[in-house]
Order: structure tokens, then C-alpha cells, then sequence
């Protein structure tokens, strides 16, 4: 290793030689590489999280996702005038109140009694109200045309059950979820063991056989589907 450094230096020069003992210690070793990509993916995380939160500060505190994406325009184009909607895991009441303008009837239930707040206070059409409770133990004591689950699903741990048992209350399923094969870094990151997800608390962001299998499992199958921003936005029917 000495002879080979001095013989370097002879030849190419500090500079040269420099180069070329940092290239052999630290860009082609192993270990120091895991270590800077482990710090990168850290950041991209960290980076990712904290631009959502300044968006969304910068942007009256509402997500600016929500236009950009403008998945409210797929829910609208699945309802008609005389459906009655159950909107689960409706938040704070933002697509219920847009779905509320053309259907005949919304009703959101949440489990978040803060959310559910807000979407009360803000609400001032005749045809929506919100109700706190769990949409699968909830005694609605009637049918819906149609339920909305958008973004809420990927939150769940027992999710066949729980469609399962919405089938109870609807024939439809108007689904909106995350993708994990939204780009190509989500899915390394998982298959090398690094944080992937969008958010902390998804207990999964699906692939698309991923997400037929389950549907499968629970007794419902996809009508049709689009893939929007590395969102599924679909419709499905009891099987």
C-alpha cells in the first residue's frame, strides 16, 4: 500500500493521489455507504414531513394536496342526485360537504370528537350531519346508496373484517388510498428496511395486487379504478 502511494504521488501528483486514496476509503466502502444513505433517507423523511407541515401553515392551515390532487372530482363523477352517502372517517368534513352538494343526503362519522367539532361548526347544508362513532358498530337502522372511504383504510390494522361488515350497510364502495408503488424510492425503501410511508400511521400503503387481494378477502371486487398522484381512486361492489 506504501509503494503504491508513493508511486503516485511520483507520477500523478497529491492532487491525483488525493483523489484516489478518498475514492478507495470512503466512496467505495461498504459500510460508510449504508451509513450516508441511511443519514439521506432520514432527511428525505424528515424533508418530506416538515414541507407538509409549512404547506399546510402557509395555506391556511389546509393541505394543498387537496386542490392539486382534486380526488373530490372523482367522488363527485360516482354520485347522483338521489344517493344517500355514508361518508366514513369523514374528518373535519371537507369532502362530505362537497359531496353533499350533489347528492341528497351525507352523513359523516368519525371517531375524532375534535374533527367532528370543526366539520359541525362549518356545516350549513340541510342535507349533511355528522355523527360520532364507529360506521361498523354505529345502529345507522338503514341503507346507504353509497360509502366513501377515502384516505382511511390504510389506517386500519383488522381491514377485511371491517369491510366485511360494511357490506352491511352499502352495495358500493366509492375507495381512495395510497400507493406504495408511487414512485420507485417508496419501494426500495421498504424492501431495505427503511421508513417508507407517507404517514406514521399507516398500517400499509398497498401495491395493486396487494389491494385486490384484500378486497377479494373481504367479498368485494373493483368496478373500476384510476391512479392519480400514486393515489387508487376506485369503485367496488359486493361480490
Amino acid at each position: 500500500m506504501i509503494k503504491k502511494l508513493f508511486y503516485s504521488l511520483f507520477h500523478y501528483g497529491p492532487w491525483q493521489t488525493f483523489k484516489s486514496v478518498y475514492s478507495a476509503l470512503w466512496k467505495n466502502n461498504s459500510f460508510l455507504n449504508r451509513f450516508k444513505l441511511r443519514f439521506y433517507i432520514y432527511l428525505h423523511n424528515k424533508s418530506y414531513s416538515k414541507i407538509t407541515s409549512l404547506a399546510r401553515r402557509l395555506n391556511n392551515n389546509s393541505h394543498p394536496k387537496h386542490k392539486i390532487i382534486d380526488y373530490f372530482s372523482f367522488f363527485l363523477s360516482c354520485v347522483e342526485k338521489n344517493d344517500v352517502i355514508l361518508d366514513v372517517g369523514c374528518h373535519e368534513g371537507y369532502l362530505s360537504k362537497i359531496i353533499a352538494a350533489r347528492a341528497r343526503e351525507v352523513v359523516g362519522i368519525d371517531l375524532n370528537k375534535k374533527s367532528l367539532a370543526i366539520a359541525k361548526k362549518e356545516n350549513n347544508l340541510p342535507n349533511l350531519s355528522f355523527v360520532f362513532g364507529d360506521a361498523v358498530s354505529f345502529e345507522f337502522n338503514r341503507q346507504f346508496n353509497k360509502i366513501v372511504l377515502s384516505n382511511v383504510l390504510e389506517h386500519l390494522e383488522n381491514r377485511v373484517d371491517f369491510l366485511k361488515k360494511l357490506g352491511r350497510l352499502s352495495d358500493t364502495i366509492i375507495l381512495r388510498v395510497p400507493l406504495l408503488t408511487r414512485d420507485w424510492l417508496a419501494v426500495y425503501k421498504k424492501e431495505n428496511g427503511f421508513e417508507y410511508r407517507l404517514d406514521p400511521t399507516h398500517r400499509i400503503e398497498y401495491t395493486l395486487e396487494g389491494l385486490k387481494k384484500e378486497l377479494d378477502e373481504s367479498g368485494w371486487k373493483i368496478e373500476n379504478f384510476i391512479v392519480n398522484f400514486g393515489e387508487f381512486l376506485g369503485v367496488l361492489s359486493k361480490k
